[in-house]
């Protein structure tokens, strides 16, 4: 059986939602790393990176969640674009992989939990995340979808991560993409989606960012 190492974060969350949607059977395998499960050596050992998602799969692993996603869309030719539209595929699982994500996790870390406000880090990351969903929601405005004509793994790669545009951007920021927000709204109302968010609940996560997960979290902290 398939093995899904996650916790709640926006990465691994649109993996959950593919496994979800295909009726994949999977053995979830709750990674805390507020707790440090990410630095134990079992979970190095699949992913020498420290980060979920991964997954183990007849033997194979396969971490980063930009790869899972293209490796079980390509498994079960399911949530796959036409053959034609491969370069777009490609090009916006980059797009998501380079530039939202990271540019999302930098600016979340430094609005709400770096221990020293840094202006300048904060609007750059502020206007990244902000200029990439522009680009999205631009994309969106003559098409239902990302790519092709139907829900593919890039629609579900966006999802993950456009839930976090309030606590990016504010609470009236979901204004500014109104494209983004309809595919978003439309991904969010299926069955599968609702799975994908409930799994966290089915398991028990350090809540907290006290000084414990912040030592494990932000290691660098101690180069200061």
């Amino acid at each position: 059986m398939l093995k899904f190492y996650f916790n709640g974060s926006p990465n691994p969350t649109k993996v959950a939602l593919f496994l979800e949607e295909t009726g994949l059977e999977y053995q979830p395998i709750a990674i805390d790393t507020r707790k440090g499960d990410q630095f134990a050596a079992d979970f190095l050992a699949v992913n020498p990176n420290g980060k979920v998602p991964a997954i183990v799969d007849d033997g194979k692993v396969i971490f980063d969640s930009n790869a899972i996603l293209l490796y079980l869309a390509e498994k079960t030719g399911k949530f796959l674009p036409s053959a034609e539209h491969r370069g777009e595929l490609l090009s916006w699982l980059m797009f998501a992989a380079t530039g939202i994500g990271p540019f999302s996790g930098q600016a979340v870390h430094f609005k709400h939990f770096a221990p020293e406000k840094i202006p300048y880090a904060h609007n750059r990351y502020q206007y990244e995340v902000e200029r990439h969903y522009t680009i999205l929601d631009q994309r969106l405005e003559t098409r239902a979808y990302i790519v092709g004509d139907a829900y593919s793994i890039v629609d579900m790669d966006v999802w993950g991560w456009a839930r976090m545009i309030p606590y990016i951007l504010g609470d009236g920021a979901w204004a500014k993409f109104p494209n983004v927000k309809r595919l978003f709204d439309e991904i969010s109302a299926r069955p599968a989606a609702a799975r994908a968010n409930a799994l966290k609940e089915k398991f028990t996560f350090k809540a907290a960012m006290d000084d414990e997960a912040r030592a494990v979290m932000f290691k660098h902290l101690k180069r200061a």
